[in-house]
């Protein structure tokens, strides 16, 4: 299978997103469509995003853990919008990011092999204050590609027709807030013999995210 070419990088800054932000739950409590205001500060800092634990897929019996994820500032992006466009009285607030990474992949299955292709390298994220607060990543049409090799070689593409809403619970901390992720992704599967036969995959991970510029100042949503 051709793995398709990254889009083009010519992406305009969302400083205010339309109203609404669309989240796909996977089990647990459903993270609903919000709207209301939402201030992200502080106004102008970068930030990063760490993997606490692994990160974990799941397509049918399949399961691929991945040890290592990070995203991190470059290029301008992974910037909180500055003033006044942290502040969105009618909804959520984002811009551009770098995508994570996924690296240290293993699979619950014996003599099984796994690798995590992130084909665009830019992404788009955003953040609504609620009750939970939602920062939702929106992964681009087949814009991660799983592939198992050894007793099973197969290729999963995630939302291959279509950019994918990935919709995290955040969490302010002082000085690290939290993402935590717990959804599902349509996913094509092509392969054969021991290849999971699904339309939907699983994504589990939860994210430290700090203030690149200054440690001390935490990343924060609020209304």
């Amino acid at each position: 299978m051709s793995v398709p070419r990254p889009r083009s990088r010519n992406r305009s800054f969302l400083a205010v997103t339309a109203a609404g932000t669309l989240v796909l739950a996977w089990g647990g409590t459903a993270l609903a469509a919000q709207q209301g205001p939402t201030t992200v500060e502080p106004a102008g800092a970068a930030f990063s995003a760490e993997l606490v634990g692994s990160a974990v897929f799941t397509a049918g019996d399949v399961t691929i853990t991945c040890d290592v994820s990070t995203s991190a500032p470059g290029d301008g992006n992974n910037l909180i919008p500055g003033a006044p466009g942290n502040h969105n009285p009618d909804g959520a607030v984002g811009g551009p990011i770098n995508a994570p990474d996924f690296t240290d992949c293993t699979t619950n299955v014996f003599l099984v092999s796994a690798t995590v292709t992130v084909n665009d390298p830019v992404w788009q994220m955003t953040m609504q204050h609620g009750s939970p607060s939602v920062a939702t990543m929106v992964v681009p049409a087949a814009g991660i590609v799983v592939n198992t090799s050894g007793l099973a070689t197969c290729t999963a593409t995630v939302s291959p027709d279509a950019d994918a809403p990935i919709g995290g619970e955040w969490t302010n901390g002082d000085p690290v807030s939290s993402l935590a992720f717990d959804t599902t992704t349509p996913v094509s599967v092509e392969g054969g013999f021991g290849c999971p036969n699904t339309d939907e995959a699983g994504f589990s991970a939860t994210y430290e995210v700090t203030n690149a510029d200054d440690p001390a100042a935490p990343i924060t949503v609020s209304g």
